[in-house]
């Protein structure tokens, strides 16, 4: 992906500085805004490829502004929490964060990440293109083309990491995928020690599909990973 724009919403004005010197050597170019309220707007009138959302932030913090972002859009959102606020890190995710990283955090490490997820979309869209029509397993159909989720005939809303996490495991149907490999196909990137990303992806979806059957479609494997339930 050249020069993928990315919205940085922090109202730390010196950290988006320094931020937009170093991805910029790095081929990213950067735009800030300094309040939730000022980042919704400037989503909706740019064109941006991912976005890095902080908490803590005056007016409506980082957690109403991901609430009004997943309204209207599907746009990567990596949130930005303080060190060692492991519910900052999980409800973030809850409301439909794709991944996250700690405060302080380096520079390096956080390019990785947005590399990461910039990889994902590329992979995304390839799949797109190779991906048509439908997947339908034990009451549950993926539609390929409008990237939606019926369960049991209701249309459920997904985020594009749930959909792909949905989709890893129904392909498997039957068979227990390991952690590492929803890692690397659905957030493009290792598990790190003590990440809870992928769990909680996890459980959304099955709190979504829970909404219309008690059925239970996803099994944890102790140790292993996750299995999609074939039907009986």
């Amino acid at each position: 992906m050249n020069e993928a724009h990315i919205l940085l919403i922090d109202d730390d004005r010196d950290l988006a500085e320094l931020l937009g010197e170093y991805l910029d050597a790095e081929g990213f170019r950067l735009s800030a805004a300094h309040s939730g309220e000022d980042g919704i707007q400037e989503l909706a009138r740019g064109n941006y490829d991912l976005v890095l959302l902080d908490v803590m932030m005056p007016g409506i913090d980082g957690f109403e502004t991901l609430k009004q972002i997943r309204n209207t859009s599907v746009v990567p959102v990596l949130m930005l929490t303080a060190k060692g606020e492991e519910t900052d890190r999980v409800l973030g995710l809850e409301l439909g964060a794709d991944d996250y990283l700690a405060k302080p955090y380096s520079h390096r490490e956080l390019l990785a990440r947005i590399k990461a997820l910039l990889r994902r979309i590329e992979l995304d869209r390839a799949q797109k293109e190779s991906d048509t029509g439908t997947l339908e397993c034990n009451g549950v159909t993926l539609n390929f083309d409008t990237y939606e989720v019926e369960c049991e005939g209701q249309t459920l809303p997904m985020t594009t990491s749930e959909f792909k996490v949905l989709r890893v495991l129904m392909t498997r149907a039957g068979k227990a995928v390991p952690k590492e490999d929803l890692y690397r196909e659905v957030l493009g990137r290792e598990i790190m020690a003590y990440d809870r990303s992928i769990d909680m992806h996890v459980s959304n979806v099955r709190r979504k599909i829970q909404t219309v059957t008690e059925d239970p479609k996803i099994q944890t494997i102790r140790g292993i990973g996750y299995l999609f339930v074939e039907a009986s």
